[in-house]
């Protein structure tokens, strides 16, 4: 899957579904969600998670810091690579950002913005960054969202703390391309 493909999917449906269990996973695959993140993992069923994301035709995009018996460096991107479907890789790493880059995969580079000295910090690497879109959470104000798109020139995604309706619309309102969220109430909004 390509950034464009990715896009066009998040247009038809910016909310993106974030499962931590199977459960979850079932739950998002049965939503209108057409982007799929996991959020936790482990090694031993990543072939199996992302076949049957594919197999429903969403993307399938894994939190790569976060999956137990994987180490977070450039081997791991190797392995997602080589033996599973992932279409890419959320990382707060800019290193493993790249080497996803270089294997084709889609990145997204994670932010967590805690006070303002964060958010100088995040702008100020936003303009290196090799992400194909940028996420930040927790959800943050509509004013600050604004401000991270005019800053970032990756289109953005806001999570955390992605509750309703109501902060999937400010959010859009303000600029995010898509919301990502563990509240599986509103993965079909």
């Amino acid at each position: 899957m390509n950034t464009h493909e990715l896009y066009k999917k998040l247009e038809l449906s910016p909310v993106i579904a974030a499962a931590k269990n199977e459960q979850e996973l079932e739950a998002a695959l049965k939503s209108e969600a057409e982007v799929i993140f996991i959020l936790q993992s482990h090694l031993m069923e990543l072939a199996e998670l992302s076949q049957k994301i594919k197999t429903s035709k969403k993307a399938a995009i894994l939190h790569a810091d976060l999956v137990k018996g994987l180490s977070s460096d450039e081997k791991a991107i190797d392995y997602i690579k080589k033996a599973t479907s992932f279409d890419g890789i959320i990382s707060t790493k800019p290193a493993i950002i790249r080497h996803a880059k270089k294997h084709q995969l889609l990145a997204i580079q994670r932010f967590f913005l805690l006070d303002s000295s964060a958010l100088e910090n995040v702008e100020r690497q936003l303009k290196y960054t090799e992400a194909d879109l940028v996420e930040v959470l927790p959800n943050v104000s509509p004013k600050i969202i604004r401000q991270l798109v005019h800053h970032s020139k990756k289109p953005l995604i806001v999570g955390g703390l992605i509750r309703d309706k109501e902060d999937i619309m400010g959010a859009l309102g303000a600029g995010s391309l898509a919301v990502s969220t563990t509240a599986s109430a509103i993965w079909s909004i």
